[in-house]
């Protein structure tokens, strides 16, 4: 059993370093820094994985819906598991939620981004002026 427990986190360490996986976490960086982020790897990757941990859930899932409901993603897997996390107070594993969201782009995401970068651009040329 130790072998297989070993394996698999193993293979966690290796996936850790997808190069369209966001880990989102609720307390280091604002909501939309994810949200400009999570387009940035679809221009580059078609799709983004955003994935976290315990009370980081719920900024996950909206991430996603504001991409969704934005008309730029669309979702296509969602997983949900259990991790155990060494608790150095406690000196024992404790299990936290995951969950793991990986959205693809729309048809249109690439002329909704257009429109709102001249949208931007219009926007500085008229501060400008």
């Amino acid at each position: 059993m130790e072998e297989v427990t070993e394996g698999i986190n193993n293979i966690a360490i290796t996936d850790s370093h997808k190069k369209n996986r966001i880990q989102v976490s609720n307390t280091k960086k604002p909501l939309f820094f994810y949200v400009n982020l999570a387009k940035r790897y679809m221009q580059q990757h078609n799709e983004v994985e955003l994935s976290a941990l315990g009370m980081a859930i719920a900024t996950v899932v909206t991430v996603a819906e504001i991409l969704k409901n934005n008309g730029l993603a669309v979702e296509k897997k969602i997983m949900t598991s259990t991790v155990d996390i060494k608790d150095d107070s406690r000196g024992r594993p404790v299990q936290k939620a995951k969950i793991e969201i990986v959205l693809g782009k729309t048809a249109n995401f690439d002329e909704l981004m257009a429109a709102a970068a001249e949208e931007r651009e219009a926007a500085e040329a008229e501060e400008q002026s």
